[in-house]
């Protein structure tokens, strides 16, 4: 009695009190700042603040999903985001410590927990039914991935050797299932598997692409597919996704090895990666270029991880240009593909509509979450609607890894093809949606690099400086292109030509 009678008189005294009443301390894991960006558009720099509080506010030890409901350390929230956290903190030590956790908690048949550390001690518990969320694709896929954005961040060989034995049997574990499980749907198309088959992965659980925004009703309600039936939901066919996550891993598997001096199992896991991507030809994409989803998020992954061939990457790219319009030039990606939907878009083609989409306001987008208030990334598209109820996590940064294209298109800095640490790096900054002058500031293993462009007077100038031991190549929006080594450089050209529809043309 006591105790409630407290709380009653706390909460009349916290409705009392004003704003200024309270001291707001932040706590988080003490990583040292790396990256800084700065534009001629307030809303991106926006953007950009809360995508960088959401992982701020996620860093206590260890990289957690939110910092007020479950608060653990998803594999998949990470995997998504890494590298992107990579630009904005140094995550050397901090993801190494957590990488160790993920091995300890490893089954011994490569299944990886859901998160590390973890308290379902699932490796203690064989029979606990929701092991198998943890060899989703997308979230069982971090023991590779995340070891790989950690080595071309800082060129650690070391690391891919300790985790090497995970990031196999993790593999080795999704070829398995993949061989001898099979999704419902394919088991009634033929009781016997076709022979691409066996690198099809559709069991026994996927995510798949998760948390896509949801469609309305003719009253315009809300339909949550995974309230109103979550049996159905949960056990949907998304072998596409689990294949194309296959092939990614495999594929950087393959190039891990060869890094390692691993001869024979690079060739082995190279070929394997081979037979993943013609099984998903196979049993997933047509002759015209179109996946048997036809979702937004299945032709992002589809082009960013390489999978269409390249007769048919720019058929896939115009389909999911038209998806898009189709929604009201509306983004319909979810938890893991929607950082990697305007490189996509701009990578083949349609950057004009990548800069639509990252400028898009209302809901589902990012400026969207900034108009009802959020000062970090949300979970859901909807996280707060249209009557200001908050819906599910509002502090979750895996959509906030679309920030990386602030960072490798609109500044234009990305690492070389086959650099790691920075040794190499590429400048071509492509401007676009009425911006005028963008820059970012990122201290590299070498020092600090430094890209800063802006238009004046029909002119375009880029200032950037180049680290110690390292190298650059600029190539200016008008295509001409030139190498640079350590110092401080300028350079100029005329200033690219953005037609009606934000298209944005080269100048010569």
């Amino acid at each position: 009695m006591g105790s409630e009678v407290d709380e009653r008189t706390w909460t009349r005294e916290l409705a009392t009190n004003s704003i200024d009443d309270f001291t707001v301390v932040v706590v988080h894991s003490d990583l040292d700042r790396r990256g800084w960006f700065a534009c001629s558009d307030p809303d991106l720099e926006r953007l950009h603040e809360a995508a960088l509080w959401s992982f701020r506010g996620n860093i206590v030890d260890v990289p957690t999903d939110c910092p007020t409901r479950e608060r653990s350390g998803w594999t998949g929230d990470y995997q998504v985001f890494a590298p992107t956290a990579a630009m904005l903190y140094d995550i050397h030590g901090f993801s190494r410590k957590w990488l160790q956790s993920v091995r300890d908690d490893q089954c011994d048949d490569g299944l990886p927990a859901s998160f590390s550390p973890d308290s379902a001690r699932i490796r203690h518990h064989p029979g606990n039914p929701s092991r198998v969320m943890g060899g989703s694709a997308g979230w069982g896929d971090a023991t590779v991935l995340v070891p790989w954005a950690i080595y071309e961040a800082y060129g650690d060989t070391e690391l891919l050797a300790e985790s090497w034995d995970s990031m196999t049997r993790w593999v080795d574990y999704a070829l398995h299932l993949a061989k001898t499980a099979r999704h419902p749907a394919r088991v009634a198309r033929s009781e016997t598997p076709l022979p691409h088959e066996q690198y099809i992965w559709d069991a026994p659980f996927h995510y798949g692409e998760w948390l896509e925004p949801k469609r309305r009703r003719a009253d315009g309600s809300l339909i949550d597919p995974m309230a109103e039936n979550p049996y159905a939901y949960m056990s949907a066919d998304r072998g596409e996704v689990g294949t194309a996550y296959l092939y990614r891993t495999a594929e950087t598997l393959g190039r891990i090895a060869g890094i390692l001096g691993r001869d024979e199992a690079a060739d082995h896991y190279r070929r394997i990666a081979d037979a993943v991507r013609e099984a998903w030809q196979t049993e997933f994409l047509t002759p015209e270029g179109h996946t048997r989803e036809d979702t937004q998020g299945a032709y992002v992954q589809a082009l960013a991880f390489g999978l269409v061939p390249d007769s048919l990457r720019e058929a896939a790219a115009e389909r999911l240009a038209r998806l898009i319009h189709d929604a009201d030039d509306r983004l319909g990606t979810g938890f893991l593909s929607s950082g990697l939907l305007l490189p996509a878009l701009a990578e083949n083609g349609h950057a004009d509509l990548a800069y639509r989409l990252l400028l898009r306001r209302g809901t589902p987008s990012w400026l969207g979450m900034l108009e009802r208030g959020a000062t970090t990334v949300w979970e859901d598209w909807e996280g707060v609607d249209e009557h200001d109820v908050a819906h599910d996590s509002l502090n979750h940064y895996s959509k906030g890894a679309v920030i990386r294209f602030l960072h490798e298109y609109l500044v234009g800095l990305r690492q070389a093809p086959d650099s790691a640490g920075w040794q190499r790096f590429d400048i071509e900054p492509h401007p676009g949606g009425d911006l005028t002058s963008a820059s970012f500031r990122f201290v590299s293993p070498h020092g600090p690099i430094q890209v800063a462009w802006e238009i004046t007077d029909e002119e375009f100038q880029v200032d950037f400086t180049v680290p110690s031991e390292t190298s650059a190549r600029l190539t200016l929006p008008d295509g001409t292109s030139a190498s640079y080594g350590p110092g401080t450089h300028s350079a100029s050209c005329p200033a690219p030509v953005v037609a009606d529809d934000g298209h944005v043309a080269r100048t010569t």
